[in-house]
């Protein structure tokens, strides 16, 4: 029946020619490369920033919390955009906000103002030039067979711009200063503007009228009634809480308990490095494995790694074994995740539904980055959070296991047997 439903919405509305599959990972790879390898280095900013504004860490932590929620509201729209007009001008707008945001974050007096330039500027420009635009691209040009493969490769990059952007935003940080650090930054975000060329779609032709089978509104009260899409989202919620918390304040955690700068920044690079090789592995088991139980082993190792973290003495080395791991375990639940509402639910919205999905990851974020600023500012310690951490990753372990990840039966139309 789906494969007869397919085969009539081919016959009445023929796809254009897709995207080359080295000009969709060249382009899209170099795009997350940039937007998430200068994300990644954000936690480097804490001390600079609050010690020379006299602000406490709960500022600094606030502002980076709205740019995740930010991000993640943001990305809804910037889905449908992308799945109605094409990702170029999506990802072109999002390149200069991004821009315009750093330049804010450098020069912001005022907490309000740095929580509007960082947050909420750079969490729009986040929405459109990450990786559920760039995810829809792909899954509409890419066959259902190499779909996880080419996220799980696009995920590496994304992996790959922290393991190389980190090192950098810290020698630019002790070069030329925190503030001219970021201004440097918001000239290589502009870059993405002319690598979104590549991902023009001819279907879309700058047109709103790209046929697709179900509107807007249905393909959300399909997905939202349907309890693997609710599950999904659970344990998506408990992945942004665990890597923004970490990537975002384990700098200042390893600080306050002795160690030097370079070691947060060698982990933080660290967790970029082995991440390449983390997101590209679980693409490929994506293809090969069920992926629901792909994402409970990841949750599952989350919290196995966090505890003995916390267990064994601190020091350089504990720290680097740490940063491996959970690089390893990083971002490899964004191309399962993503590849699995695309096996479920279509391509047609790919892009807004993943939306949806990440919108659930940053309220995670959110609580992750504000609560770790609000409790260490309370308790002086940072521990509370890592044990929220620990429990909400057993949690998520669970909940993806239900997940059911075959193709949602839908009625043919009419007229069609």
């Amino acid at each position: 029946m789906v494969d007869s439903r397919i085969g009539y919405i081919k016959h009445m509305h023929p796809s254009p020619k897709p995207l080359s599959l080295t000009q969709l990972l060249l382009c899209g790879a170099a795009i997350v490369t940039l937007s998430m390898g200068v994300r990644h280095g954000f936690g480097l900013w804490l001390q600079p920033i609050t010690q020379a504004h006299g602000w406490n860490r709960e500022n600094f932590a606030f502002a980076i919390a709205i740019q995740n929620l930010a991000w993640g509201f943001s990305g809804i729209f910037a889905g449908m955009l992308a799945d109605r007009f094409g990702a170029f001008r999506v990802i072109a707008l999002g390149a200069v906000l991004y821009a315009l945001g750093l330049v804010g974050m450098a020069y912001a007096p005022t907490p309000p103002l740095f929580a509007l330039a960082t947050g909420v500027l750079i969490g729009v420009a986040q929405a459109g030039t990450t990786y559920a635009v760039v995810y829809g691209v792909i899954g509409r040009n890419v066959p259902a067979e190499k779909r996880s493969w080419a996220m799980g490769i696009t995920a590496a990059a994304g992996s790959f711009g922290q393991f190389l952007m980190v090192p950098t935003e810290g020698f630019l940080i002790s070069s030329v200063g925190w503030q001219q650090a970021l201004v440097w930054l918001g000239l290589a975000a502009l870059l993405m503007a002319p690598l979104a060329w590549g991902l023009r779609e001819p279907g879309f032709a700058g047109s709103a009228h790209h046929q697709r089978e179900q509107t807007i509104f249905q393909a959300l009260h399909e997905a939202f009634k349907y309890p693997s899409f609710q599950l999904l989202m659970a344990g998506y919620f408990v992945c942004g809480f665990q890597v923004v918390f970490i990537g975002v304040h384990m700098p200042s955690y390893l600080r306050d308990k002795g160690l030097s700068p370079q070691v947060a920044s060698y982990a933080l690079a660290l967790i970029g490095l082995f991440n390449v090789f983390g997101t590209y592995a679980a693409g490929v088991l994506g293809q090969k494995l069920p992926k629901r139980n792909i994402l409970a082993f990841i949750y599952l190792a989350r919290s196995v790694a966090i505890s003995l973290f916390l267990l064994v003495p601190l020091s350089p080395a504990s720290v680097y074994v740490f940063a491996s791991v959970m690089g390893f375990l990083w971002l490899s639940t964004v191309p399962v995740t993503n590849a699995t509402v695309a096996q479920i639910f279509g391509v047609a919205h790919l892009s807004m539904l993943s939306g949806f999905v990440f919108f659930s990851h940053q309220i995670g974020s959110f609580l992750g980055v504000w609560l770790g600023g609000y409790l260490y500012d309370r308790t002086g310690s940072y521990d509370i959070v890592w044990y929220i951490a620990i429990g909400l990753g057993v949690m998520a372990a669970l909940v993806n296991l239900p997940v059911q990840e075959r193709a949602i039966a839908r009625p043919l139309p009419q007229g069609v047997h």
